[in-house]
C-alpha cells in the first residue's frame, strides 16, 4: 500500500483515477447547466433539489477530495519530473515527434483550470450552497436556489464570458491529453486502444467544452436582447 502513495507509478495511478472521476463530474455538471438553456425553471428545480441536502453535501465533499488529490499528485509528479531532469530541462531541445502541445503543458493548463475553478466557486457555490449551509439566504444578490439568475447576471458581462471561455479552452486542452493518458496509466496502452482513446478523448473534451460554452454564449446573447422569445 505504501508504494501506491510513494512510487511514481502509484502516484500516476492515483492521479489518473481521480482525473477520470472529475471527468464524470464535468459531464454531469455540464448536462445540468444545459438545462438552464432550455428551461430556467427546470434548472432552478435541480438547484433546489441539490441545495444543502445531505447527499449534495456528501457529493461536494467527495468532489473536493477528488480535486485536492488530483492537484496534489499532479504537483508532486511535476516537481519530481523536473528534479529528475536537473540541468537538462534548461537545454534547448526539439519537440519530440508525436508529442502534442497539451502533453508538454499539462501543469500550466491545470493551473489555469484550478484558478478558474476558484473563481467559479466564488461566483456560484459560495452564493448558493454555502449560503444555505450557513443559513444566510441574503449572502448573494439572489436566492441560493435561483441558479438561473446567477448565470444570467454573470454572463451578461462580456469580461466574465471571455474569462470563462478561456477557462473552458484550457480545460479542453487538459482533457484531450489527460483523458487518454489516464487510461494508458491504467493499462490500456496497446497501439490499437491508444488510437481509439485519443479519438474518444477529443470527443469527450469537445462535448464538455461546447456544452459549457453554449450556456455562456446563450445567456450573453439573451442579455443583449438579440434572440427574443425563441431563446427562452
Amino acid at each position: 500500500m505504501g508504494n501506491l502513495f510513494t512510487s511514481t507509478i502509484g502516484r500516476k495511478l492515483i492521479m489518473s483515477v481521480s482525473g477520470l472521476f472529475l471527468v464524470l463530474f464535468l459531464l454531469f455538471h455540464m448536462s445540468m447547466n444545459i438545462a438552464a438553456v432550455f428551461s430556467t425553471e427546470a434548472y432552478n428545480a435541480i438547484c433546489g433539489f441539490l441545495g444543502a441536502n445531505w447527499y449534495a453535501l456528501a457529493g461536494t465533499l467527495v468532489l473536493a477530495a477528488g480535486v485536492v488529490v488530483h492537484i496534489v499528485y499532479a504537483t508532486i509528479l511535476t516537481l519530481h519530473n523536473r528534479s529528475s531532469r536537473g540541468e537538462q530541462r534548461y537545454a534547448v531541445e526539439a519537440k519530440p515527434q508525436g508529442v502534442e502541445w497539451a502533453s508538454q503543458n499539462m501543469f500550466v493548463l491545470g493551473l489555469i483550470v484550478v484558478l478558474g475553478l476558484v473563481l467559479h466557486f466564488y461566483n456560484f457555490w459560495y452564493n448558493m450552497q454555502f449560503a444555505e449551509i450557513i443559513g444566510n439566504h441574503n449572502l448573494g444578490p439572489f436566492a441560493p436556489a435561483d441558479g438561473a439568475a446567477y448565470i444570467a447576471d454573470l454572463f451578461s458581462s462580456p469580461v466574465y464570458c471571455l474569462i470563462y471561455l478561456v477557462w473552458f479552452a484550457a480545460l479542453w486542452f487538459h482533457l484531450t491529453h489527460g483523458f487518454w493518458s489516464a487510461f494508458q496509466t491504467l493499462g490500456w496502452d496497446n497501439q490499437i486502444w491508444l488510437k481509439r482513446l485519443r479519438c474518444i478523448s477529443n470527443i469527450v473534451a469537445t462535448v464538455i467544452f461546447l456544452g459549457f460554452a453554449l450556456v455562456v454564449v446563450t445567456f450573453y446573447v439573451r442579455s443583449l436582447g438579440l434572440c427574443g422569445a425563441a431563446c427562452c
